[in-house]
């Protein structure tokens, strides 16, 4: 274990303490409280860690972000062997157990303004244009998101969290909980992307949507 990881373990093992210790009912300001559970992986802003796996979450749609949370609570989503930042979110997300934590919290890092990412990736937007007319069936020509078909936001996330997870999707580690009927239409889709490289393309394409 790097000594980010023991810092960050302890930090998150110290606010997840306190969580249970906040006296406001569920809202806003009870979501600001939950929220420094958060803090040590996805930052005060909401911004994100590259190096913590930790994505960007600041204005994130209230029901993806709560959809996310249950997710990881009922072991939908980082059960994986083999995926590490997800096996670090779900005792974060099980620590959300007073009634409203999940509602608070996801409404509080709706609020957040949303961060800007640097690109950290290559690719090819012009290639990736094409493959990206199938994902823009969900996730709208402007990645924007569609809560009725399951689909976040992807204008604005960071190129290397997008890259890791069609990875995941790709290779079976998300997506394949049989509860898991979003994640299982992600895997599906990701199947269409041939390699790394067709991934690139594809999130070097998003990226050119949110400049």
């Amino acid at each position: 274990m790097t000594r980010t990881a023991i810092v960050v373990l302890a930090a998150w093992s110290l606010t997840s303490a306190l969580v249970g210790c906040g006296t406001n009912p569920p809202g806003l300001a009870r979501g600001r409280e939950v929220y420094d559970t958060c803090v040590p992986c996805h930052g005060a802003n909401g911004g994100g860690n590259h190096e913590l796996g930790a994505p960007a979450i600041a204005g994130l749609p209230q029901w993806y972000v709560q959809t996310q949370l249950t997710n990881f609570q009922k072991g939908m989503r980082g059960t994986h062997p083999n995926d590490l930042e997800g096996a670090r979110m779900r005792p974060m997300a099980k620590s959300l157990h007073r009634t409203g934590d999940v509602e608070s919290v996801a409404e509080y890092v709706t609020k957040l303004p949303p961060v800007p990412q640097s690109p950290t990736l290559g690719g090819d937007p012009v290639a990736g244009e094409a493959a990206f007319a199938l994902c823009a069936t969900c996730h709208g020509a402007d990645a924007k998101g569609n809560k009725d078909m399951g689909a976040p936001t992807l204008a604005g996330q960071a190129d290397w969290y997008m890259f890791a997870q069609l990875q995941k999707f790709k290779s079976g580690m998300r997506g394949a909980h049989p509860d898991d009927a979003m994640g299982a239409q992600m895997a599906a889709m990701s199947q269409t992307l041939a390699d790394s490289a067709a991934m690139l393309d594809v999130v070097s394409y998003v990226r050119k949507l949110t400049r």
